[in-house]
């Protein structure tokens, strides 16, 4: 049995900002309280928490760690690891490894990989194409985070199950799951790469991927699936949403638990906007496109009004190589689950963000949106899963401090004003001052029946 208690910390939780401290005992959290009394004589680790901030960990919603088929790029090892490092102590994987995970067999096999390999907590989405429908359907609702599309093929026709009506309309009326969904109109996209290609031959600048994947491609998507969505009742999460205007189409009055419709917005989409392309080219290809300035505020905005629940990653390491050549070869994506909790502090640090407000929307509403059990808070009787921060620790992205094992980022040589400092995985310290101390211990999530 380990006991371990952090004093003095300053805890950020539930819209609450106060000093105390935190009793763990194996696992879970025992007790929380301005001040915890233990009996003398029990063997107890202590961590002093003065000066720090500690916040339930990252629950990070939507990342593609590539295992299996693609570990040149990043396996669940490596992007755990660099998870950790940035706070996230748990994940949440897409279906488009190799092979697609579009059956249960499939399914299972990530699991066991995951439960000998990675360092932080995990589930796997169920992968939907034009074939596996009545098997995706058979999957336990406790089994999975969700169904979805994300990274897949889906037909010869659209690579977009948002853009097959037919499909979805049988998806929403029998699916009890989560479905989350990549929302853009692929007939505009097309129409918009045509007239791009025609000026600038195979000299498509990489500014112009916001041109090709419009805010008109988002909306003109999103609002059909919405009001399908309305139509059935069904559970439809909108992954990496983009744009203002996608953002005001969503409920801001109901709890975030009670929403059918929910949303995601992404770091890179709250960071970067179309000025960026200038410097960063096609480092910051992802799709949807980075947008303009004006999108990037009202995001922001809907995060805070409660029309956007939560902040995840899309992390998708890319091998560099996949990121030069012509507008048609490089790859859209990019790592950045290392970084993610740094950006958003220093957002933070900007007066854009509070502190509520980022565990709000990568901790408590994660939980709530996916139904996770005993995750996302600090609560007695939860899992452990704690992040401590040092909110004044200067510090820069450079080559020797990248976990990633693409070995690259677009925030290469940028600093940052908080540093990570020790992070707990179900009790476990798992990563402490810059060093990942645990073996591999993370565990599946699990899933309420009722999603």
């Amino acid at each position: 049995m380990s006991h371990t208690i952090i004093k003095n910390a300053r805890i950020i939780n539930e819209k609450k900002d106060f000093h105390g401290d935190v009793y763990i005992r194996n696992e879970r959290i025992e007790k929380i309280d301005t001040t915890v009394g233990l009996p003398w004589n029990l063997l107890v680790k202590e961590i002093d928490a003065r000066d720090m901030v500690l916040m339930p960990g990252v629950i990070d919603a939507h990342v593609h760690f590539r295992e299996p088929g693609l570990t040149y790029k990043g396996d669940i090892e490596s992007e755990s690891k660099a998870g950790i490092a940035g706070g996230v102590t748990s994940f949440m994987d897409m279906p488009n490894t190799i092979p697609n995970v579009l059956t249960k067999e499939i399914l299972e096999e990530k699991y066991a990989r995951a439960a000998q390999k990675s360092f932080g907590n995990f589930s796997f989405f169920m992968g939907l194409n034009h074939d596996n429908l009545e098997e995706a359907l058979t999957i336990s609702t406790e089994d999975v985070c969700g169904l979805t599309d994300d990274g897949l093929y889906f037909n010869k026709t659209n690579s977009l199950l948002c853009n097959s009506p037919e499909y979805l309309e049988k998806l929403f009326s029998r699916s009890e799951h989560l479905v989350a969904l990549h929302s853009e109109d692929e007939s505009i996209i097309n129409a918009n790469f045509l007239k791009s290609k025609q000026k600038w031959n195979t000299e498509i600048p990489p500014s112009d991927h916001s041109v090709i994947r419009s805010e008109l491609a988002c909306l003109s998507s999103t609002k059909k699936l919405v009001e399908l969505t309305k139509k059935y009742n069904n559970r439809l999460h909108l992954l990496h949403v983009s744009t203002g205007a996608e953002a005001l189409l969503f409920d801001h009055e109901a709890p975030t638990h009670e929403k059918r419709i929910t949303a995601e917005a992404c770091v890179h989409h709250l960071y970067f906007n179309t000025k960026d392309y200038w410097q960063l080219g096609n480092k910051i290809k992802w799709n949807p496109s980075i947008k303009s300035k004006e999108n990037q505020l009202t995001l922001l905005q809907a995060l805070h009004d409660n029309k956007i629940d939560i902040i995840a990653t899309d992390h998708a390491p890319h091998d560099w190589k996949e990121k030069l050549g012509t507008y048609e070869e490089v790859k859209p994506g990019g790592p950045m689950i290392q970084h993610a909790l740094p950006v958003l502090l220093e957002m933070y640090h900007k007066n854009q963000i509070s502190l509520e407000k980022i565990v709000e929307k990568t901790s408590h509403q994660v939980a709530e949106v996916y139904r996770i059990i005993e995750r996302g808070f600090i609560r007695e009787g939860y899992f452990a899963d704690l992040t401590m921060i040092n909110l004044n620790d200067p510090w820069k992205v450079t080559a020797g401090n990248l976990r990633y094992k693409c070995q690259w980022s677009p925030l290469m040589d940028r600093s940052f004003s908080s540093k990570i400092r020790k992070v707990f995985v179900n009790g476990e310290l798992a990563y402490d001052e810059g060093a990942i101390k645990s073996k591999p211990s993370g565990m599946r999530l699990k899933f309420s029946k009722s999603r």
